[in-house]
């Protein structure tokens, strides 16, 4: 039987979602966590693969046994045995052919920015002591809505070949002196995000203009683009799926 696991966890002690060679992944502690529980080796396959130090509020996990799962035992089981910054929150049969990842139609993530200084968000958000023009922030989000290759703000190393990416809904909202960006697409490139951000924060502080931005995205050069922002302040908030499994 196939399920789906939605898990949350702070990528701070992480090399990102994936497992690596050598070093410490949220996937590598799971899988470890699932043979503890269940005596056999179990593989997941994870809906987004988060980078370094990034975190989730929703990550989609799929994985394959045999017998039928008690929900709430289950979780109760393994959140015992997983680390304090990971949680099990759900999980639910699907039908077999069903993958998290590549059956995924929608990806959201968030950016989140505080512009007071706040010990207590340190690690959690980017903390940016300058003014904040949001009008231009937004009107670079409309911009980017209107685009589909974004080779520009993917990591130069990444192995991908296809920079196309559908960006539903971008925008800015300011609470409170936190700053948040939400961006939704149909899928992300490696380091995407936070490329993006940091070249909006170029255009913020008057580097760029709205034009220069608009030529960055065209350029499909990543050194043409801004630096990529810290990574404590992302966040893998939502995926969704062609049928409601919620």
């Amino acid at each position: 039987m196939r399920y789906f696991l939605y898990i949350s966890y702070l990528g701070t002690n992480y090399h990102g979602w994936q497992i690596q060679k050598n070093a410490h992944s949220i996937q590598s502690e799971l899988n470890n966590c699932l043979f503890t529980l269940f005596g056999v080796e179990v593989k997941t396959f994870g809906a987004g693969r988060t980078d370094t130090g990034v975190h989730a509020i929703n990550q989609v996990v799929h994985f394959d046994y045999t017998a039928r799962i008690d929900n709430s035992n289950f979780l109760y089981k393994l959140n015992s045995i997983l680390p304090l910054d990971i949680s099990a929150n759900r999980c639910i049969s699907v039908p077999k052919n069903l993958h998290a990842r590549y059956d995924a139609i929608e990806r959201k993530y968030i950016y989140k920015i505080h512009l007071k200084k706040n010990p207590f968000l340190s690690g959690f958000s980017y903390y940016y002591g300058k003014k904040i023009y949001i009008e231009n922030l937004n009107k670079a989000s409309k911009l980017i809505m209107s685009k589909t290759n974004f080779k520009s703000f993917c990591k130069a190393k990444s192995d991908v070949t296809n920079y196309e990416c559908h960006i539903k809904n971008a925008n800015w909202t300011i609470n409170n002196e936190i700053l948040v960006f939400e961006i939704i697409a149909d899928r992300f490139l490696s380091g995407m995000v936070r490329a993006i951000v940091g070249t909006m924060l170029n255009l913020n502080e008057e580097k760029i203009n709205i034009d220069d931005f608009e030529k960055i995205i065209l350029s499909e050069n990543r050194q043409n683009a801004g630096n990529s922002i810290f990574p404590g302040g992302l966040y893998l908030n939502e995926i969704l799926y062609p049928m409601d499994y919620k």
